[in-house]
């Protein structure tokens, strides 16, 4: 095992202590949440234990961080993120987060006349989306209703409700979409009332 690497994990123990106690958390409290024994929680915490990818994950997952944040990887590696497109079925999926679990940030482009001539098909899942469009008319279908949503609209919906979203005409549709898990919203601190309302 070379210097740089053994420094690093020589540091995780202290690390994780100095984490866990600035956000009040005990080790009872922590071994629920991630399911590791307060025995091993705490050889880790003082440096008896070394740290495994079996006690980082869940770790990393419950404070909602990246394993290279937690752990405190050197501070020279490139913090910016490059994110991979997938295109699914025509459209083109940006991820624009890339934390373990929690909300998740996409950007779609669905290209000028994708959905000629498809039906929708509805689906659900677990979770909760919220969709913002950026440029072009969105069409969204939620349960038996049809939405058209245009540029700087925004809509919201548990995923239990089976939904479907294409282009509204023949133009390109560009939308950013914030997906999470079941309960987990996104939180709107001000809302615009027109007025009388």
């Amino acid at each position: 095992m070379d210097d740089d690497l053994d420094a690093v994990l020589t540091a995780v123990g202290p690390r994780l202590r100095e984490l866990r106690r600035r956000r009040g958390v005990t080790l009872t409290a922590l071994s629920e949440t991630t399911g590791i024994p307060v025995s091993t929680l705490s050889r880790l915490e003082s440096g008896h234990r070394r740290p495994g990818l079996e006690l980082l994950l869940p770790l990393a997952r419950a404070y909602r961080m990246p394993i290279d944040e937690l752990v405190g990887a050197p501070a020279d590696l490139d913090p910016r993120v490059y994110p991979k497109p997938v295109i699914r079925d025509g459209v083109t999926i940006v991820p624009l987060t890339r934390k373990p679990g929690g909300l998740q940030a996409f950007k779609h482009i669905l290209p000028a006349g994708l959905t000629d001539g498809r039906e929708p098909d509805p689906r659900s899942h677990e979770g909760y989306h919220w969709l913002y469009v950026l440029n072009g008319r969105l069409r969204l279908v939620l349960g038996d209703r049809d939405f058209v949503l245009a540029d700087g609209e925004v809509a919201e919906f548990d995923t239990h409700l089976p939904h479907w979203f294409g282009n509204a005409d023949e133009r390109p549709v560009e939308f950013l979409s914030i997906f999470g898990p079941q309960g987990e919203r996104v939180h709107i601190r001000a809302r615009y009332r027109p007025d009388g309302l």
